[in-house]
């Protein structure tokens, strides 16, 4: 026996799919394998879409901060492991 999950009234369970959508001779993970070869996705901070709206803004703000970003790194030691 399944349990209810408590305080629902159902309405999250009733089938919201509309009509016109046809399903019938779809094929299951047909893209998996492009994303799979290099497909980067970020989601970006809501907060920040009036600076970053799409994304060639925020590659090149990365372009822009990459070499810093670089330089910051040359200077730090790594530790070994024991």
């Amino acid at each position: 026996m399944k349990r209810r999950a408590r305080g629902g009234n159902g309405a999250a369970e009733r089938d919201t799919l509309r009509p016109e959508y046809d399903f019938s001779r779809a094929s299951r993970g047909a893209t998996v394998a492009r994303y799979a070869e290099g497909a980067n996705i970020v989601v970006v901070d809501p907060a920040v879409l009036d600076v970053f709206p799409d994304g060639a803004s925020v590659n090149e703000a990365l372009r822009a901060l990459a070499p810093v970003i670089r330089r910051g790194r040359r200077g730090v030691r790594r530790r070994r492991s024991a």
